[in-house]
């Protein structure tokens, strides 16, 4: 049976998807790191500590992302999303109540167990509504919307939402509420593909466990994932723990949380570039090792630079992240064996290994501060490089444009 034509509507399906990406999966998270002085302050928490919450947002990625890919590759996507976005909005409410340690860490960490649902069913979703040709640009879109949710958390929560609102608690019930109406405007106006009948589709319907084995036995997937668990344990360290050292050395709240706004800003303004650059060279892997590189050299000079040097390093340590994870997604929905019909799983196979360098990498860096603060950033340097290792094993994967376009 032929594939049905993607509907119409893609476009305006994307752009809710995108504000998704914005609002509910990046900027609840995005705002806790310029929050952090100021919920450090008021629930009497040290480094450690600080970064051990940054941590436990990740940890949740390791329990959730295989059961939302499995639940994205088998359930109406239309509910999953608008159902998580309602949830995440009520679980990010429920930070605010935090009077200690431990309960911050539990309400982050279920907060973080449905957010994190919220990209792999849309990138499923995106994945579905746009093949071929346009997979790379449509991911970068996807990405760009992630990208702005996590500029716009260190630019406004801070230095204008919390003071206007009162404090940082009342900043979480207003983000909460920001997810739940999106997520209400998505149950009446979203609307995804119908799953199709094809050969290859019909692979969704094998037992969960037959297609888990499917993807544990296939190499480029442990290369993919090896790849992005390092690469995310560097950036998640350094975007976490960056204001925090900036405001210890002096810098005002806004200079302090501006250095991981340009961060997200210069990423957000480049992905789509990346994204279809990669596209038209008919390679992802040019794009992959140069902003590998380039954030390796960036974040090893951030701690030996001050004022202005600062902020144009980390307009380069986090120049290609959003293009890179639109590139890198669309490299493992490209990669042999996986495709649309193992996508969901795919993705949360993955992105629970990359989860678990995000929950090892903050503490530990913050921990090395007390032995100087060039250790944590000469630590998450070091990571990102490692990412080099997986990647020269890995495979190309976009060549088959080359035909399309002779088509």
């Amino acid at each position: 049976m032929p594939e049905p034509q993607p509907p119409k509507n893609r476009w305006f399906m994307m752009a809710l998807l995108t504000a998704i990406a914005t609002f509910v999966a990046a900027l609840p998270s995005s705002c806790m790191p310029p929050l952090f002085k100021e919920i450090g302050d008021d629930l009497g928490l040290d480094l450690v500590q600080i970064g051990s919450i940054w941590g436990i947002a990740s940890l949740s990625g390791i329990f959730v992302f295989i059961i939302a890919g499995v639940l994205s590759d088998r359930l109406n996507l239309k509910l999953v999303i608008g159902i998580s976005c309602v949830l995440v909005g009520i679980t990010g409410a429920l930070r605010g109540l935090s009077g200690t340690f431990f309960a911050l860490a539990v309400t982050v960490f279920i907060n973080g167990i449905i957010r994190l649902v919220v990209p792999v069913s849309v990138t499923k979703t995106v994945g579905m509504l746009f093949k071929g040709r346009n997979l790379g640009l449509a991911q970068g879109i996807g990405a760009m919307g992630m990208g702005f949710g996590l500029m716009l958390g260190p630019l406004i929560s801070a230095t204008l939402i919390s003071p206007w609102l009162g404090g940082w608690r009342n900043v979480m019930y207003f983000y909460g509420g920001l997810s739940v109406f999106i997520g209400i405007v998505w149950l009446i106006f979203g609307h995804t593909p119908a799953r199709t009948e094809t050969p290859e589709d019909t692979a969704e319907k094998a037992p969960v466990k037959e297609i888990f084995l499917n993807l544990i036995h296939n190499k480029a997937v442990w290369l993919l994932g090896a790849m992005l668990f390092f690469r995310t344990a560097s950036l998640m360290g350094v975007t976490g723990y960056v204001p925090t050292y900036l405001k210890n050395l002096g810098w005002t709240v806004g200079s302090a949380d501006s250095a991981l706004t340009v961060f997200y800003a210069g990423s957000t303004l480049f992905v789509v570039f990346f994204a279809s650059i990669s596209d038209k060279l008919g390679s992802r892997k040019a794009i992959l090792f140069t902003g590998i590189v380039t954030s390796f050299i960036a974040i090893s000079f951030i701690p030996f630079a001050s004022g202005a040097a600062v902020i144009i390093l980390m307009i380069f340590s986090g120049l290609f992240m959003d293009g890179f994870m639109a590139i890198f997604t669309t490299m493992l929905l490209e990669t042999e064996g996986v495709g649309h019909k193992y996508s969901g799983t795919a993705i949360g196979v993955v992105f629970t290994i990359a989860q678990l360098g995000s929950v090892i990498s903050p503490p530990i860096g913050n921990g090395l501060a007390a032995y100087g603060h060039q250790w944590p950033f000469l630590l998450w340097a070091a990571l990102g490089a490692v990412a080099l290792i997986p990647f020269f094993f890995t495979k190309e994967t976009a060549r088959h444009l080359k035909a399309l376009k002779v088509r």
